[in-house]
């Protein structure tokens, strides 16, 4: 996990570096260098963050706290990350208004149980270029929308004080950032400011498609539940169930995609075990599947990548097309 953690980053920072020192003197060398940075921050989020933020990274509570501030380094907040991603999607994972990562803007929609309007017809066609601004949204303005609603919500802990000193806190990192990744290139490298800039948007639709797909294509796909609350406010299941019934495994024999991406082709073991190191999902995968045949409950798993891309794009249709989908409840 160390020796990957250095891989990732390094795969980010160095060439940034040689941007910013001028190494990189022509547009190919820029527009490479701000590439191989998409993938190393896309890394370093679902490889290296991902498993600090959830405790898992080590043992040492303060090794992960400084180990998800990695997040932080590529432009989002591991403080915003963790109440959206620990406690939301991983509480309430595919409970439309609960589970954020499916909380989606007006012109797409990714649960049965949300409203639908004209514009969802289509969607199965635009929302890859969406995708590709996730981040971009995210270093930007995501965060502060989302800290905003948090705090609004009471998952604030501390109430007004701590809103506050959140927000400074995120516009000092946020400052921080574009600095580094913008302002250093831009004040040191050869080239004209517009041409840094389009790079710097070019890496982040990379990594934005990348991270964007890898959740999607476990969440969004016409295998798994869509849980809906009662009037009570109630989903009706045990927690277990309702993880298994909500979360699909992509991939699970490719090791290049479980490296690089942190393990989450098997989302099923992420969802029940979060606070194991990924490193150990392919370990017990088969303990899970074999568990989940004997009880006969649900273990979703698509083997190949392709297949599972291809059919949250099904999905994605259906969500926009189909008159009506029956609310599943777990």
């Amino acid at each position: 996990m160390v020796i990957k953690s250095i891989i990732l980053v390094s795969m980010y920072v160095v060439p940034l570096s040689l941007v910013i020192t001028g190494v990189a003197t022509t547009t190919f060398q820029l527009f490479a260098c701000y590439l191989f940075s998409a993938f190393g921050m896309a890394g370093v989020g679902m490889g290296v963050m991902h498993d600090a933020i959830h405790g898992s990274y080590s043992k040492h509570k303060k090794v992960n706290t400084w180990v998800g501030y990695t997040l932080d380094m590529v432009g989002a907040s591991s403080m915003v990350w963790h109440l959206q991603h620990n406690v939301l999607h991983h509480s309430y994972t595919n409970i439309d208004e609960h589970d954020d990562d499916i909380n989606a803007p007006f012109f797409l929609r990714f649960s049965p149980n949300a409203e639908k309007n004209g514009l969802h017809k289509f969607q199965h066609l635009y929302a890859w270029f969406f995708y590709s601004l996730s981040t971009i949204s995210w270093v930007t303005a995501k965060d502060f929308i989302r800290f905003t609603r948090y705090y609004n919500k009471g998952l604030v802990k501390g109430g007004e004080k701590a809103y506050k000193k959140g927000i400074i806190k995120l516009v000092f990192l946020k400052l921080a950032y574009f600095a580094v990744v913008l302002g250093l290139p831009i004040l040191f490298a050869p080239f004209s400011a517009g041409i840094i800039i389009l790079a710097f948007i070019m890496m982040h639709f990379v990594t934005g498609f990348i991270i964007t797909m890898v959740f999607q294509i476990a969440h969004i796909v016409e295998v798994v539940d869509f849980p809906k609350a009662d009037t009570n406010g109630v989903v009706e299941g045990e927690r277990i169930l309702h993880q298994l019934a909500t979360t699909c495994n992509f991939a699970p024999k490719s090791k290049v995609l479980f490296w690089f991406v942190g393990g989450l082709n098997f989302q099923v073991e992420h969802h029940l075990f979060p606070d194991i190191c990924h490193v150990h999902y392919k370990d017990i995968a088969p303990i899970v599947k074999a568990t989940a045949e004997e009880f006969n409950v649900p273990y979703y798993s698509k083997p190949h990548f392709l297949m599972a891309v291809l059919d949250h794009f099904k999905m994605l249709y259906v969500l926009g097309n189909e008159p009506e989908m029956e609310p599943i409840k777990a």
